[in-house]
């Protein structure tokens, strides 16, 4: 499910609880995530409306860099791990943004992924993709003799079967 955004807020639309040198900033909307903002001593002198205004800078500092943000996906060479163990987290994880795959099932019709010479359950594939909860994701079929290419791409409507 996705989560809503946090977004601008007038000081009535949250609430401002102090922990220490840590204003938590809960929106009153359900859903929204809260905030942890780090102040540091200076927290004791202000107003809550002058920690709203702080937290708004702050939500507005983020969005100017990912108006300047440009995304390049970075696909590891041949020949190269796609993949690395994480072991605090008992999962694979991909070393890239790109991962070339085979897709196929086992002897009980169950799906199996392999990426390199690692075969990985629709289970085990699945935690490897929620560590990019958040992001999209686009899946180009290619045969399997084509892995290592990307095709032609054409925007249409397919033909009918």
């Amino acid at each position: 499910m996705k989560r809503k955004e946090r977004y601008l807020v007038r000081p009535d639309e949250v609430i401002v609880t102090r922990q220490g040198e840590t204003a938590l900033i809960q929106y009153k909307e359900a859903g929204v995530p809260a905030t942890h903002l780090t102040l540091g001593p200076k927290i004791a002198t202000l107003t809550d409306a002058q920690i709203v205004e702080l937290y708004n800078d702050s939500l507005r500092a983020q969005a100017a860099l990912a108006a300047g943000y440009k995304h390049v996906a970075v696909e590891v060479p041949l020949g190269s791990p796609q993949m690395r163990y994480f072991k605090p987290g008992d999962q694979w994880v991909p070393r890239g943004s790109v991962l070339r795959c085979e897709i196929h099932d086992d002897e009980d019709g169950q799906l199996v992924v392999r990426i390199d010479e690692h075969e990985l359950s629709l289970a085990a594939f699945g935690r490897l993709l929620v560590g990019h909860a958040g992001w999209g994701m686009r899946i180009e079929f290619v045969p399997d003799d084509r892995l290592h290419h990307r095709p032609a791409l054409e925007v249409r409507e397919p033909d009918p079967e």
